[in-house]
């Protein structure tokens, strides 16, 4: 194309390009710095976003760590000093949060001499397993039952050392030889042997 070719192009169009081009330049600057802006805010975002989960999980696994241990069904076996076994059992067992000595108990049950002639079994309502001590509570609606005798009180306690099993509520109930009612009593033995003390009365069968 010569150069009469070239001024014969029209002036409009010329412009137009040349003002499209400008405008083309002018997008591209704006976007070499509002591109790295928008990136920089989209991670400065996303660093929030993990910092944030990461300290709510934090919090959370020590909350969670804080809260008490609770065990559903627990069955606890063991043997007292001259090597006589017992079985607690219960529908739960939870340790208490603000003394991890005590583990409080749901509906406890124990069992003397459980694979004897003559088991003796003992449940509650509520009881209380002290770890330092090493002893078992009973409290509310206590019942003794074995295959010969059924006997009803408030409270026990049961020494899982010793293996004694003692109370110092009233108790009642009938035995071998018949009606008891005493202010206190201790079973001994793998529960062979009854004490009562305090206010015996008693009713003897004849037969």
């Amino acid at each position: 194309m010569v150069a009469a070719d070239i001024a014969a192009i029209p002036e409009t169009p010329r412009r137009r390009d040349f003002e499209r081009w400008r405008r083309r330049s002018r997008l591209v600057r704006r976007m070499r710095v509002v591109l790295p802006v928008v990136i920089g805010l989209i991670l400065s975002a996303m660093a929030g976003v993990i910092i944030f989960r990461s300290i709510n999980g934090v919090a959370a696994r020590a909350q969670d760590s804080d809260a008490p241990i609770r065990l559903v069904n627990p069955r606890f076996v063991g043997r007292d000093e001259k090597g006589r076994g017992f079985v607690v059992t219960a529908v739960t067992a939870t340790r208490d949060e603000h003394d991890y000595q005590r583990v409080i108990l749901d509906r406890p049950a124990l069992v003397l001499d459980e694979r004897g002639s003559d088991p003796m079994r003992i449940t509650a309502r509520s009881g209380v397993y002290h770890e330092g001590r090493r002893s078992l509570d009973m409290n509310g609606g206590v019942r003794l039952t074995g295959q010969q005798a059924a006997f009803d009180t408030m409270t026990s306690r049961f020494d899982t050392k010793t293996g004694e099993l003692v109370g110092a509520g009233p108790i009642q109930g009938s035995g071998r030889l018949g009606e008891i009612n005493a202010k206190s009593y201790g079973v001994y033995d793998k529960g062979e042997r009854m004490v009562f003390k305090g206010g015996v009365r008693a009713r003897i069968d004849g037969n």
